[in-house]
């Protein structure tokens, strides 16, 4: 008696879902198959946004898109072209506003509208200025049903890079560092290879991937003679900056070498269509983006390793805090363990104009390590 009584009551219970809380599910799910799609293609797509596309047709079919390399389809024609006939009629759940102008493609918004797409879910308006509501005002003009707000804050995590940059004209920037427990990045005599391990390091490496510039200083160059370069990653070189000048044979040209205020470098970044920087050093340089207030997100590769004293290098160079009401306070963000190393994701606290008021940064799984037979930096 008492297991029927436990049927009826979860049937009675299922029954008051009604069709509106089902579909936020369901928008909810398929959004974040989605997002999905546009993180396998995170370091492909710059300057464009890394968007994904899913279409689900009147017959229950599934049609998937991602944003092409630039030159290519966006993401929504990529998942039209896959669904052809069946998008009449579908649904799209797309990660980023339909484009509503044209560029290298068409707009995106007429292309759902052709396709005869019934309803469209966005889960952010594109800040950009040539769409800024333009694609969804396209779409509801035509008829099409559309909702927006769905995975908000996650997408705009994922987007953070591109945001900033529409909306600020500069660069994500991302500080990266390898160090000990204790705090330093080197022992006294300069060598460092290797404090983290190879999965650390190869993590290190899609951060790079997914970077469109990367930062060092001249004295970096000199006493480590680092490449700059993606490997053991799918993903293509960033350009390298060189603050200073780079000696002649050096591994990391041809770079770019710049010499003046780094608000100055972030601007002339951003109007060559950097979306992210990646800040890796040396102590001197790091210390200048941080006191400087100009770091969105900072990475740190903690090893289980101690120097035991005050006479290794540290990660930054310069002049700190003085009193403890004066350190530098973030929030962390993420904890990945890399091998027997940990990955540390660490934000700035306060509300962001980019990432709302809770920094919320991009954690996920790490793609299997295949140990990587490299040296250099």
């Amino acid at each position: 008696m008492k297991v029927r009584m436990r049927a009826r009551t979860r049937w009675r219970f299922a029954r008051r879902v009604s069709v509106t809380d089902r579909m936020h599910v369901d928008d909810a799910e398929r959004m974040q198959q989605a997002i999905e799609a546009a993180a396998a293609v995170r370091a492909d797509t710059a300057p464009n946004p890394w968007v994904g596309c899913v279409i689900v047709s009147a017959a229950g079919e599934v049609f998937t898109g991602a944003t092409e390399p630039p030159g290519g389809r966006h993401a929504e024609v990529v998942a039209l072209d896959a669904a052809r006939d069946a998008a009449r009629g579908a649904t799209a759940w797309v990660t980023l506003e339909p484009c509503a102008h044209t560029g290298r493609t068409g707009p995106c918004a007429d292309a759902l509208i052709d396709a005869g797409v019934a309803r469209v879910v966005v889960a952010l308006e594109d800040p950009d200025r040539r769409v800024s509501g333009g694609g969804i005002e396209r779409l509801r003009a035509a008829g099409v049903e559309v909702a927006v707000g769905t995975q908000a804050d996650t997408v705009r995590a994922q987007l953070a890079a591109y945001l900033k940059h529409r909306t600020t004209g500069r660069p994500w920037v991302v500080l990266k560092v390898g160090a000990s427990l204790d705090g330093r990045t080197a022992a006294p005599d300069g060598s460092s290879q290797w404090i983290t391990g190879g999965a650390a390091r190869a993590d290190a490496h899609r951060l790079r991937a997914e970077s469109d510039a990367i930062v060092v200083g001249a004295g970096t160059v000199r006493a480590d003679d680092p490449s700059l370069t993606v490997r053991n990653v799918e993903g293509k070189d960033p350009l390298r900056v060189v603050l200073g000048s780079a000696p002649a044979g050096s591994k990391v040209l041809p770079a770019l070498e710049f010499s003046g205020e780094l608000t100055d470098l972030l601007d002339q970044l951003g109007q060559r269509g950097v979306l992210q920087v990646l800040v890796e050093g040396g102590a001197t340089v790091l210390g200048a983006f941080h006191r400087a207030g100009l770091v969105d997100h900072y990475v740190l590769y903690l090893a289980p390793v101690l120097f035991g004293g005050d006479d290794a290098r540290p990660m930054f160079a310069g002049p700190g805090a003085e009193t403890i009401a004066d350190v530098w306070r973030g929030a962390i963000t993420g904890l990945t363990p890399l091998g027997g190393d940990v990955r540390v994701d660490l934000a700035p606290v306060g509300p962001s104009a980019v990432t709302g008021p809770v920094p919320v940064v991009r954690i996920g799984d790490v793609p299997p390590f295949r140990d990587p037979a490299s040296g250099g930096a």
